[in-house]
């Protein structure tokens, strides 16, 4: 290990010629509360109901607020609405703040609240978040109630996913005559280049793909805030070595994901910190059974997880900065079962493939990112390799994010590559994404990419949603796991850990979440 890692810190210092051209990228920050901050991707949009993914929930945090929001150790705090109680088991009311504007000068009030929420539901990212909410009922300019048709458990939860848009801004038409207020995915809408959010910063230059530049609102509501940092400038890099040697040679303060081939150098290096913690997010492979008649055999869906071995792939190219996932829900959660093991049998593989008729094999063709997850392409590729053991040639695709999950949601491949952390810190979340029958209508299974469908998973969970019970709860969602599991409804590789590098003078650890969402606004810079 140690001999492999002196390779790489010798390609770190032998970079800086790569590093003169990152340098372009990288706006120039002349205060001294500045943050230069790379990220494996940007997000597609500055729209906050258009895509559900990690990297815009990490940029909604900057532009606009929710009613309420996790804390880093993961209890429920008040933002847009700093007060909120139960009224039933099917309504919370929200007590709103007073002395919040929109970046447009717009006061905020509870009709925002009620558009905002109207709209996400017609989001095909976040219909099926906010289905169990029926309606938002303005009591006055400053209280609403949200409700639920049934007794519901986590209507607070729901509500750190809703942030809060100004409904005055996004009226009317743009210059194409498009509506301001349209969701496109994958598209150019005006809210997609236009962003009018409470939030602690605004944006003073955006190009796609190429950065985001940032600056602190003057007359931000949160005064109780310590967090100093004033600009802030985001540039994508899709290159792990060329992120970690950047952060090396002083060129950004801030880099996520630390691949975790780096991560022994970057804790070593004077004034470099590297910052670790577990996470909660799965990383998994789809099986299109609507693409391919075979993948329909359960034989066949087994025989697949038998020949992965995904402690292989935790230990080796992840070198231990995974957890061995064999079910969606991560320890600690709800739903969580512990007798249900990752399963790498070589042998039972070819067995289940002889059975299924398959001992000659066929081909499938995948695709994945390649800087969205950590090790993203190298996992695919050992996955490759250990399915050509029974058979299977996979003709294998990697492709930025950006031009991913527009392939993805086009069901692009037999086999697909996701990542997935709860959006409501709750196992129910992932099987209302990925495992329940997909509805366009409702929006349960919108990213269930496999096409798998088993009624008595959907009932399962939507009875989970209206059990109040924590116990009882519980054993409905580890239900679901275990019929899941049998299914073998998708392939289970791990849950990914997050690491953050920093110069000195930055605890980023001080503000990051679980769900690996920085609160940047509330980051202290101590100069070194």
């Amino acid at each position: 290990m140690n001999s492999i890692g002196h390779h790489e810190f010798s390609h770190h210092q032998w970079s800086r010629t790569l590093l003169l051209t990152l340098t372009c990228l990288i706006t120039s920050l002349a205060s001294a509360n500045s943050l230069r901050i790379a990220y494996d991707a940007d997000p597609v949009s500055l729209d906050p109901h258009e895509q559900l993914s990690g990297g815009s929930m990490q940029q909604a945090h900057l532009l606009y607020d929710p009613l309420l929001r996790w804390t880093t150790d993961h209890q429920l705090e008040g933002r847009l609405a700093p007060s909120w109680q139960r009224l039933d088991n099917r309504t919370v009311r929200f007590n709103l703040r007073h002395d919040v504007k929109f970046i447009s000068g717009n006061a905020f009030t509870a009709l925002d609240v009620k558009w905002s929420l109207q709209r996400a539901k017609t989001s095909a990212d976040f219909k099926a978040v906010f289905q169990p909410i029926s309606q938002a009922r303005v009591i006055d300019t400053h209280t609403v109630d949200l409700i639920t048709d049934k007794p519901y458990a986590l209507l607070e939860n729901i509500a750190t996913q809703l942030f809060i848009m100004d409904s005055r801004f996004y009226r009317g038409f743009d210059e194409q005559q498009k509506a301001k207020d349209a969701i496109e995915n994958h598209g150019h809408s005006y809210a997609s280049m236009h962003a009018s959010g409470t939030g602690p910063f605004v944006v003073t230059k955006r190009q796609q793909g190429v950065g985001i530049d940032l600056k602190r609102q003057t007359n931000y509501w949160d005064h109780a805030s310590v967090g100093n940092v004033s600009q802030i400038s985001i540039t994508p890099i899709h290159d792990s070595a060329t992120r970690s040697a950047a952060l090396l040679a002083g060129d950004l303060d801030l880099i996520a994901p630390v691949p975790p081939i780096d991560h022994y150098h970057i804790d070593k290096q004077p004034g470099i910190h590297l910052f670790t913690r577990a996470g909660a997010r799965l990383i998994s492979l789809q099986m299109n059974q609507q693409s391919r008649p075979e993948l329909r055999d359960l034989r066949v869906r087994q025989a697949i997880i038998y020949a992965i071995n995904n402690k292989g792939i935790a230990s080796k190219i992840m070198r231990g900065f995974a957890t061995p996932a064999g079910q969606q829900s991560p320890p600690g959660y709800v739903g969580h079962l512990p007798k249900l093991m990752p399963r790498f049998n070589l042998e039972l593989a070819k067995k289940l493939m002889a059975q299924a008729g398959h001992s000659k094999g066929f081909r499938l063709s995948m695709i994945a990112p390649n800087n969205r997850y950590v090790n993203d392409a190298k996992i695919a590729q050992a996955v490759v390799i250990m399915l050509a053991k029974i058979n299977i040639e996979v003709d294998l695709v990697t492709m930025p994010k950006a031009q991913y999950w527009q392939k993805y949601d086009q069901g692009g491949a037999d086999l697909m590559m996701l990542g997935w952390h709860s959006d409501t810190e709750d196992s129910a979340n992932f099987s209302e994404l990925l495992a329940m029958c997909r509805n366009e209508k409702s929006g349960y299974g919108r990213y269930n990419g496999g096409h798998y469908c088993n009624p008595e998973v959907d009932r399962l969970v939507s009875a989970s949603a209206q059990q109040t019970d924590p116990h009882k709860r519980a054993q409905i969602l580890q239900q679901v796991e275990q019929i899941l599991y049998h299914d073998a409804a998708f392939v289970p590789l791990h849950w990914q850990h997050l690491a953050w590098g920093s110069r000195g003078g930055l605890d980023i650890g001080s503000v990051l979440t679980v769900m690996n969402v920085p609160y940047l606004a509330d980051l202290v810079i101590n100069q070194p």
